[in-house]
């Protein structure tokens, strides 16, 4: 069973960046589909990017072009650089990692970012 645990989130100001890293353990994280996730308060959990085993890599909308994730196969870690910050970025960011019918989820780190 892979277990993931986040880190790297914090309050920064608007322009601003931040890297968000999520470990795993157990030997299945090469073979994972690896995503991050976020949730504002009083909305939906989404997508915000995601990395196949293959390293294709997938964006929402919203953050194309300043959101960029990236994983260390050798670290089992995958991470997700966040520049030019936006007060609507702000929110829990969560950690996923699909692997055949498995669904695990990190604990969650949070990002605040202020105007």
């Amino acid at each position: 069973q892979v277990q993931l645990v986040e880190s790297g989130g914090g309050l920064v100001q608007a322009g601003g960046s931040l890297r968000l890293s999520c470990a795993a353990s157990g030997s299945t994280f090469r073979f994972a589909v690896m995503g991050w996730y976020r949730q504002a308060p009083g909305k939906l959990r989404e997508l915000v990017a995601s990395v196949t085993s293959g390293g294709n890599t997938n964006y929402a909308d919203s953050v194309k072009g300043r959101f960029t994730i990236s994983k260390d196969d050798a670290k089992n870690t995958v991470y997700l650089q966040m520049n030019s910050l936006k007060p609507e970025d702000t929110a829990v960011y969560y950690c996923n990692a699909r692997i055949g019918i498995s669904n695990v989820w990190g604990q969650g780190t949070q990002v605040t970012v202020s105007s």
